[in-house]
Order: structure tokens, then C-alpha cells, then sequence
């Protein structure tokens, strides 16, 4: 069981670490989707997003710190249900369809965070 938590680990603070790579990567793509959006200083969004999913992706995986990481996710993960995936909003079908498979995929990630909180730190492999 020692290697699926930590192989789930791996999967999940990727997940968070990958997409935090993708906002530096793809920055003025983002900056437009969240200027699109109406987001306030989308450049700067954008950046504190990444490193928001960047550092809490790689607190799951390390297992340090994991306190700061989820609530750095959690964060990020609400903010993103409020300002960028308000599938009531959108008018156009596959629009819509597209913006609540995420808002979903987001709430249910929020949720397997907060699991996260209730298993007794420091973690099994982790770095602290």
C-alpha cells in the first residue's frame, strides 16, 4: 500500500505540477484566456497561478509541507470554479459542456486534497 500512496501522490502533485509548468510555458495563451475572462492583471494571474499549482504539486509529491500545499491548491482550485469555469454563464453548448466537465473535474480535485489533510504527517516517503 506504501507504493500506491505514493504512486498516487506522484499522479496527483503531477497533475498540479505539469499544469503549473504549462502557465509559464504558454504564458501570453494563458494571459489572453484570463484577460478573456475578465481577470484582473491576467499576466499576473497567470504567473502567481503557476507557481500556486507548481509548488503545491511538488508539496504533494515530496510530502512536505503538504499543509501549504493544499491550501495553495484548494485556493487556486476555488478561485478557478468562481472566475473561470462558470459553465452557467456560457451560452454555446459545447462551450458550456467543455466548461462543466471542468468545474466537476475541479470540485472532485478539491475534495481529494482535503483527504489528503487527514493522513498523519510526516508522510511515509516523503522528504520530511
Amino acid at each position: 500500500m506504501l507504493y500506491l500512496f505514493l504512486l498516487g501522490r506522484i499522479l496527483l502533485g503531477g497533475y498540479f505540477i505539469m499544469n503549473g509548468y504549462n502557465h509559464f510555458k504558454h504564458l501570453a495563451n494563458m494571459t489572453g484566456y484570463a484577460k478573456s475572462k475578465g481577470l484582473p492583471m491576467p499576466r499576473e494571474s497567470v504567473i502567481l497561478s503557476g507557481a500556486m499549482l507548481f509548488l503545491g504539486g511538488l508539496g504533494v509529491v515530496l510530502g512536505v509541507w503538504v499543509e501549504l500545499a493544499v491550501l495553495l491548491l484548494v485556493l487556486f482550485l476555488v478561485g478557478t470554479l468562481l472566475k473561470m469555469h462558470t459553465y452557467w454563464t456560457v451560452t454555446d453548448p459545447m462551450a458550456r459542456m467543455g466548461e462543466e466537465i471542468n468545474f466537476y473535474k475541479n470540485v472532485a480535485l478539491i475534495g481529494a486534497l482535503l483527504m489528503l489533510l487527514m493522513i498523519p504527517a510526516p508522510w511515509a516517503t516523503s522528504l520530511m
